[in-house]
């Protein structure tokens, strides 16, 4: 018969072992182990131990020859040597450099992608695959296949100087005045479908056919009473130009109580900013314009409205011509202006609401 050294534990090693398997934060096979070894340190017979653990006889065996020939160290999983990576460092730095370069002017191919980056290391002598390229890219945190768009502004001073001047009238509006967010909403197009859409039905979607004609596309010009929220708006017949947009302000001109002055908000389109419009406006002195900073339209409470617009009458709008795609914008801003409410403006990043 073959004797089998009992397990021995000193204060030190029972502490570890007994705090390893009251462990609910460690590995199962840490606890596991730590158990099967206080139990053999009890005397329980092997058989036993392994029901009471869920392993093999012949695993529990294993971990107490470890345990008693090399203590807790040889309760650690040993280290496994697994396929060698066929691609060094310079071969992966390579990998990443090409991903984040600029394509060449000349090329025609715009952007990298994976199946781009992986027939270029090839070129160059490097075998590898798509899926290698996804891999090693996804593990730098590189990812090929989104883009975020992004605008490079300078830190100009007049950025804050405007945002803060256009939203002083929105929270402080001056006495004795109007103010009017200003804008054009231009080139909606007058689509029908070839099919009427179907209802949404039970367990079924509304279905809208994505087959359509064009019957071309109307502008508007619009002005928001910012402190009302109504709006006044009007077809642009012809071009979006200084003259028209002019003509636009002077019929808002006649029907302005002649004893307030006009604040109007405007971004820095052509049309508001021509010699032409600046004449008209230093013809008239009751009108003080606030512009918005450059690439911030986003600033002219209008573009709210615009995204209303865009909501209920024109995503999903079915037009027979550019007359009824003007009629039923028209009609949308009447009954509009019947319940209208001002935006609630904030100046805190918080999301804009109506009171």
């Amino acid at each position: 018969m073959f004797k089998v050294a009992a397990v021995e534990l000193d204060d030190e090693a029972r502490a570890v072992l007994e705090r390893r398997a009251r462990s609910t934060t460690m590995p199962v096979r840490v606890v596991q182990r730590a158990k099967i070894i206080l139990l053999c340190a009890e005397g329980v017979p092997l058989r036993q131990i392994a029901k009471q653990v869920g392993l093999g006889q012949h695993r529990v065996g294993a971990w107490r020859r470890r345990f008693i020939d090399e203590g807790l160290d040889g309760l650690k999983d040993e280290q496994r040597s697994g396929r060698p990576r066929r691609l060094g460092h310079d071969d992966r730095i390579k990998i990443a450099a090409i991903a984040t370069s600029e394509k060449d002017d000349d090329d025609p191919v715009a952007t990298w992608s994976y199946p781009e980056v992986t027939s270029k290391l090839n070129a160059e002598g490097i075998e590898v695959s798509v899926s290698q390229v996804w891999r090693i890219l996804t593990g730098m945190d590189i990812d090929l296949t989104k883009v975020r768009g992004w605008l490079n502004r300078r830190d100009d001073p007049d950025f804050w100087d405007r945002v803060r001047d256009v939203c002083g009238l929105y929270l402080n509006p001056p006495g004795g005045a109007v103010v009017l967010s200003v804008d054009e909403k231009t080139a909606t197009q007058a689509k029908s479908a070839k099919y009427p859409d179907q209802p949404a039905r039970p367990g079924r979607h509304r279905r809208s056919e994505f087959e359509y004609s064009r019957h071309g596309t109307a502008s508007l010009f619009a002005a928001m009473d910012v402190h009302s929220g109504q709006v006044l708006a009007e077809p642009i017949e012809g071009k979006n130009d200084s003259v028209n947009f002019c003509a636009f302000l002077a019929d808002i001109d006649r029907v302005v109580d002649p004893n307030l002055e006009i604040h109007v908000v405007l971004d820095n389109g052509s049309s508001h900013t021509s010699k032409h419009t600046t004449k008209w406006f230093k013809d008239h002195p009751r009108w003080v314009v606030h512009f918005t900073p450059p690439h911030a339209s986003w600033v002219n409470q209008v573009e709210l409205f615009f995204s209303i617009l865009q909501r209920k009458v024109i995503r999903d709008g079915r037009f027979s011509s550019r007359d009824d795609l003007i009629t039923k914008l028209l009609g949308f801003i009447a009954d509009y202006d019947q319940t209208a409410r001002p935006f609630k403006w904030t100046y805190a990043a918080d999301p804009l609401k109506t009171t």
